[in-house]
């Protein structure tokens, strides 16, 4: 045989002995069974709960009403108010500025005096006319004559009518030498003095009403559902006072942390084309406490305040922390047996940090609150036991973070 064929042949031939030697008397493989590894998996368990909803939103207070005081006539300033000074408190129809009276007075006077004289020429009148139609029925008088008389009549009546506006003229000045506060207020800046000579126009103090004070929210135009208004751009009637939503305001001042509640009375006209708000107004009563039963500490104007403004109340509402919401609206329910179950939900709500289910989930049921991937229907989990002891009172915290 050619040596070129044996050799090689010879060595594959020990190969295989080899080969079969050593898996003959090789150590024997210890086959074992592959166990599936089950996540850990927290959960919630589902209580439905009576919830009411809230808005929170901040703004600032703004009086309901300002007024520049402004005087109708000329004259100089003889009084006053010390009230009038920045941040002074008035009642209405409290008197504020006094302007010299004695030229109105004088001008009164001779209204009333030339009022007495018209009255007198139209007294005179009104008999000679009637003196010279007797005449002319009894043919004793000319027709001329008779319309003589009549004219001068008409004329004495209007001289007094006359009179008659420059008196209520003269009246209506001297009332205006005193100015008086046109409801209970507060004074923002004064401009005048004693002294101090002003005209018709001139401005003499800003001022504020303090019966009530509002707040301008901007609220997100979704957030609106959560509210209970009526349409806010239809004309619908109703006592907004009485049946608007509470409104809880908070603030830090004269450093102490106050609370003040109202109710919103309004919406406001439009919606903001660049944030997308619309503008709900709040309003508090007395904010100065300045009447039994108002607030202990005052909310001043320009005060930045936070608001929660309670809204819808729900029945059987379940609140979740936001990691039990998975993609497309669902969330993994544990079942009886241990296995993953996607349930697809009602979410009313969905928040920075929690949501709020309306509809989709029983009571008692679990809820996974652990991020998984690679989640499949049907899979099988475990349940960590602290969860099913915590579950109820973080349910009830959450509810109570909600509202």
């Amino acid at each position: 045989m050619n040596r070129r064929v044996l050799v090689p042949t010879a060595i594959l031939a020990a190969g295989i002995l080899g080969f079969a030697v050593f898996m003959a008397t090789g150590p024997e493989v210890d086959r074992r069974e592959v166990v599936p590894v089950v996540p850990l998996v927290r959960v919630l368990t589902v209580e439905p709960q009576g919830l009411r909803l809230t808005v929170t939103a901040h703004g600032t207070v703004e009086p309901p009403i300002e007024s520049e005081l402004r005087t109708q006539i000329d004259g100089e300033i003889i009084w006053v108010s010390p009230r009038l000074a920045p941040g002074g408190f008035f009642e209405a129809d409290e008197p504020l500025v006094r302007i010299d009276a004695t030229d109105y007075e004088q001008e009164l006077e001779g209204a009333r005096a030339a009022r007495d004289r018209a009255t007198s020429a139209l007294s005179r009148a009104k008999r000679e006319h009637e003196r010279q139609q007797r005449l002319v029925s009894q043919s004793a008088a000319s027709v001329a004559r008779a319309d003589e008389a009549r004219d001068a009549f008409r004329a004495a009546d209007a001289a007094l009518r006359e009179v008659q506006v420059r008196l209520a003229r003269a009246e209506r000045d001297l009332d205006r030498t005193e100015l008086v506060a046109p409801y209970p207020g507060r004074t923002r800046k004064k401009s005048v003095d004693i002294g101090q000579f002003v005209r018709r126009g001139d401005d003499l103090a800003a001022l504020y009403a303090i019966a009530y004070a509002e707040v301008p929210l901007p609220v997100p135009d979704r957030e609106l559902a959560f509210l209970d208004l009526l349409h806010p751009f239809r004309d619908e009637s109703r006592d907004e006072l009485q049946d608007g939503p509470i409104v809880h305001l908070r603030a830090d001042f004269a450093g102490v942390h106050s609370e003040w509640r109202g109710r919103l009375v309004r919406t406001a006209a439009e919606i903001d084309a660049r944030s997308r708000t619309v503008t709900v107004v709040a309003r508090i009563d007395d904010p100065y406490g300045r009447t039994p039963g108002g607030p202990n500490q005052p909310l001043p104007v320009g005060l930045f305040v936070e608001a929660e403004i309670e809204g819808r109340e729900i029945e059987n509402a379940v609140v979740l922390p936001t990691t039990a919401l998975r993609d497309n609206g669902q969330v993994y329910v544990v079942d009886a047996d241990g296995r993953l179950r996607f349930r697809d939900v009602e979410v009313l709500r969905n928040q920075r940090d929690q949501i709020v289910v309306s509809n989709g989930l029983r009571r008692g049921e679990h809820v996974v609150i652990t991020s998984l991937r690679g989640a499949v229907d049907g899979m099988r989990v475990r349940v960590a036991e602290e969860t099913e002891k915590e579950s109820a009172q973080g349910s009830a915290k959450l509810a109570e973070k909600g509202s």
